[in-house]
Protein backbone atom coordinates (compact mmCIF):
# COMPACT_ATOMS: atom_id res chain seq x y z
CA UNK A 1 0.00 0.00 0.00
CA UNK A 2 1.35 3.42 -0.90
CA UNK A 3 1.73 6.08 1.74
CA UNK A 4 1.81 9.77 1.10
CA UNK A 5 3.45 12.30 3.35
CA UNK A 6 0.02 13.90 3.62
CA UNK A 7 -1.48 10.85 5.38
CA UNK A 8 1.48 10.73 7.82
CA UNK A 9 1.75 6.94 7.73
CA UNK A 10 -1.89 6.35 8.67
CA UNK A 11 -1.73 8.64 11.71
CA UNK A 12 -5.14 8.88 13.40
CA UNK A 13 -5.46 12.34 14.94
CA UNK A 14 -8.67 11.39 16.79
CA UNK A 15 -6.68 9.02 19.01
CA UNK A 16 -4.11 11.67 19.94
CA UNK A 17 -5.47 12.43 23.46
CA UNK A 18 -5.59 8.75 24.41
CA UNK A 19 -2.10 8.17 22.99
CA UNK A 20 -0.76 11.09 25.01
CA UNK A 21 -2.31 9.64 28.16
CA UNK A 22 -0.82 6.20 27.43
CA UNK A 23 2.64 7.75 26.91
CA UNK A 24 2.41 9.30 30.36
CA UNK A 25 1.41 5.96 31.92
CA UNK A 26 3.70 3.38 30.32
CA UNK A 27 3.67 -0.15 31.70
CA UNK A 28 6.87 -1.41 33.29
CA UNK A 29 7.75 -3.51 30.23
CA UNK A 30 7.04 -0.60 27.84
CA UNK A 31 9.24 1.71 29.93
CA UNK A 32 12.07 -0.84 29.95
CA UNK A 33 11.93 -1.52 26.21
CA UNK A 34 11.83 2.21 25.52
CA UNK A 35 14.73 3.01 27.86
CA UNK A 36 17.07 0.15 26.95
CA UNK A 37 16.30 -0.56 23.30
CA UNK A 38 14.34 2.08 21.38
CA UNK A 39 14.86 5.56 22.87
CA UNK A 40 17.32 7.92 21.19
CA UNK A 41 17.77 5.73 18.08
CA UNK A 42 19.40 2.93 20.10
CA UNK A 43 18.11 0.25 17.75
CA UNK A 44 20.50 0.49 14.78
CA UNK A 45 19.95 4.24 14.50
CA UNK A 46 16.21 4.14 13.80
CA UNK A 47 13.80 6.57 15.49
CA UNK A 48 10.81 5.00 17.22
CA UNK A 49 7.64 6.63 18.56
CA UNK A 50 5.78 5.50 21.67
CA UNK A 51 2.02 5.01 21.68
CA UNK A 52 1.53 6.11 18.08
CA UNK A 53 -2.02 6.28 16.62
CA UNK A 54 -2.11 4.15 13.46
CA UNK A 55 -5.38 3.44 11.63
CA UNK A 56 -7.93 2.95 14.45
CA UNK A 57 -5.31 1.56 16.86
CA UNK A 58 -2.55 2.83 19.08
CA UNK A 59 0.72 1.03 18.43
CA UNK A 60 2.95 0.56 21.47
CA UNK A 61 6.06 1.45 19.41
CA UNK A 62 6.28 2.54 15.78
CA UNK A 63 9.11 3.20 13.32
CA UNK A 64 7.94 4.73 10.07
CA UNK A 65 11.28 4.20 8.30
CA UNK A 66 10.95 0.46 8.81
CA UNK A 67 7.13 0.34 8.73
CA UNK A 68 7.55 -1.64 11.95
CA UNK A 69 5.17 -1.83 14.89
CA UNK A 70 6.24 -3.43 18.17
CA UNK A 71 3.48 -4.60 20.51
CA UNK A 72 3.90 -5.75 24.10
CA UNK A 73 1.34 -8.16 25.48
CA UNK A 74 0.57 -8.32 29.19
CA UNK A 75 -1.96 -10.33 31.14
CA UNK A 76 -4.84 -8.52 29.43
CA UNK A 77 -3.95 -10.41 26.22
CA UNK A 78 -4.33 -13.84 27.81
CA UNK A 79 -8.03 -14.38 27.11
CA UNK A 80 -9.66 -15.60 23.90
CA UNK A 81 -11.44 -12.35 23.00
CA UNK A 82 -8.21 -10.35 23.34
CA UNK A 83 -6.34 -12.80 21.13
CA UNK A 84 -9.09 -12.55 18.52
CA UNK A 85 -8.90 -8.73 18.58
CA UNK A 86 -5.10 -8.90 18.34
CA UNK A 87 -5.32 -11.13 15.25
CA UNK A 88 -7.81 -8.78 13.56
CA UNK A 89 -5.64 -5.79 14.45
CA UNK A 90 -2.53 -7.47 13.02
CA UNK A 91 -4.36 -8.36 9.80
CA UNK A 92 -5.52 -4.77 9.26
CA UNK A 93 -2.10 -3.31 10.04
CA UNK A 94 -0.35 -5.84 7.80
CA UNK A 95 -2.80 -5.06 4.99
CA UNK A 96 -1.82 -1.39 5.39
CA UNK A 97 1.84 -2.32 4.92
CA UNK A 98 3.15 -2.61 8.48
CA UNK A 99 5.23 -5.41 9.97
CA UNK A 100 4.08 -6.29 13.49
CA UNK A 101 6.29 -7.88 16.13
CA UNK A 102 4.92 -9.05 19.48
CA UNK A 103 6.66 -9.71 22.76
CA UNK A 104 5.20 -10.61 26.13
CA UNK A 105 5.82 -8.44 29.17
CA UNK A 106 7.73 -11.36 30.68
CA UNK A 107 10.08 -11.58 27.68
CA UNK A 108 10.93 -7.90 27.96
CA UNK A 109 11.35 -7.90 31.73
CA UNK A 110 13.25 -11.19 32.00
CA UNK A 111 15.21 -11.38 28.75
CA UNK A 112 15.92 -7.88 27.45
CA UNK A 113 19.11 -9.06 25.74
CA UNK A 114 17.17 -11.67 23.78
CA UNK A 115 14.46 -9.16 22.82
CA UNK A 116 17.04 -6.65 21.59
CA UNK A 117 18.85 -9.37 19.66
CA UNK A 118 15.61 -10.47 17.98
CA UNK A 119 14.72 -6.85 17.13
CA UNK A 120 18.16 -6.28 15.59
CA UNK A 121 17.67 -9.37 13.44
CA UNK A 122 14.21 -8.20 12.35
CA UNK A 123 15.61 -4.77 11.44
CA UNK A 124 18.44 -6.42 9.48
CA UNK A 125 15.90 -8.54 7.61
CA UNK A 126 13.81 -5.46 6.76
CA UNK A 127 16.92 -3.57 5.63
CA UNK A 128 17.93 -6.47 3.38
CA UNK A 129 14.51 -6.59 1.73
CA UNK A 130 13.97 -2.83 1.32
CA UNK A 131 16.02 -0.76 -1.18
CA UNK A 132 16.06 2.60 0.63
CA UNK A 133 15.18 3.12 4.27
CA UNK A 134 15.50 6.48 6.07
CA UNK A 135 17.85 5.90 8.97
CA UNK A 136 19.07 9.17 10.37
CA UNK A 137 18.24 12.69 9.40
CA UNK A 138 19.91 13.37 6.08
CA UNK A 139 21.17 9.84 5.45
CA UNK A 140 19.72 6.81 3.74
CA UNK A 141 20.52 3.14 4.21
CA UNK A 142 20.72 1.28 0.92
Amino acid sequence: MDFKSSDNFRYNKKLQPLARQLRKNLTKSEACLWKYALKAKRLKGYPFRRQRPVLQYIADFFCKGLMLIIELDGITHDNESSRTRDIQREEQLAKAGFKIVRFTDEEVLNNMTGVISKLKQIVSDIEASTPLIPRRRGTWKS
